[in-house]
């Protein structure tokens, strides 16, 4: 029996080798800029993952460190100074802001060319049309890591566990924009083993231990968390039972080493790739 683990770590290395590549071939070097608002430790750890994986590609990075009690028109000056900046192709917001900040409206004040989350409503928009533009890094990566496993989705049953916009809806509409028949379940669906008993492609992301366990998955179904859950220690563990949902599912991400590499990947990419369209421009 083949091993059904989706192994993300080595995908993602792959990915960034190429980028690396592709980035030596540029005149220029693209770069990230990285608005943080606070001190959160949890976003301290993630920026630094996101530093070294630029310098291991060839983006330059920077941070723009803001103190917790900066207001709104503060921070969105920041992000009006990284949009005329030319050297700075993709800017991205680090969540969650502190209270009383205004998520929407500062994702509304970034460039949408330069909005390498996707969560801009232009780029929302883009990808409910089916029109190339920056998708939300995880969906993306998500999408990628089923094509590195031979997955096409194409007239399979799709399942999506979680309907937020950094996750659930977006990678809704890539499944669909590839086709597949998808339904989105959520906090007020009743008996969720319903759905995803008939599903081929099962997506979890809502944030809650053992939300998908082995009896509510059919055999051979591909499954993708999204999860992260924090155990007692520094223990952490994702939306399924993996151990149970292992011995059902051809292919399974785990938690970690699945889609979180990934996400970091199609970070690097979509900056990689706001930084060629606006090189194509000013030709």
């Amino acid at each position: 029996m083949k091993n059904p683990v989706m192994d993300g770590k080595t995908v993602a290395d792959r990915l960034r080798n190429d980028m690396k590549t592709r980035c030596a071939a540029l005149d220029f070097s693209p770069g990230l800029a990285v608005v943080w608002v606070g001190d959160n430790p949890a976003s301290e750890i993630y920026i630094r993952h996101k530093q070294k994986a630029c310098a291991q590609v060839g983006i330059h990075s920077v941070l723009r460190h803001l103190p917790a009690e900066s207001t709104q028109a503060e921070v969105e000056q920041v992000i009006q100074e990284l949009n005329a900046d030319m050297s700075i192709h993709g800017i991205l917001v680090q969540m969650p802001l502190p209270q009383p900040l205004d998520e929407a409206s500062v994702i509304l004040a970034i460039d949408p060319a330069k909005d390498v989350d996707g969560l801009h409503p232009v780029n929302s928009g883009y990808l409910f049309s089916g029109t190339p533009g920056l998708v939300p890094c995880t969906p993306l990566g998500i999408m990628t890591l089923l094509k590195a496993y031979g997955v096409d989705p194409a007239g399979k049953q799709a399942v999506v566990i979680g309907r937020s916009q950094l996750v659930g809806k977006p990678v809704g509409m890539l499944l669909l924009n590839a086709h597949a028949t998808v339904s989105f379940l959520h906090s007020r669906t009743p008996d969720l083993s319903r759905y995803t008993r008939d599903a081929d492609i099962v997506v979890v992301a809502v944030g809650r231990q053992n939300t998908l366990t082995r009896e509510m998955v059919k055999p051979g179904a591909v499954v993708i968390d999204v999860g992260i859950n924090r155990l007692e220690g520094r223990k952490i563990t994702g939306d399924v039972d993996f151990f149970g949902v292992s011995k059902e599912a051809s292919l399974i991400t785990p938690v970690p080493g699945g889609v979180g590499p990934m996400t970091i990947a199609m970070l690097l990419e979509n900056t990689l790739k706001a930084a060629q369209l606006s090189q194509a421009e000013t030709l």
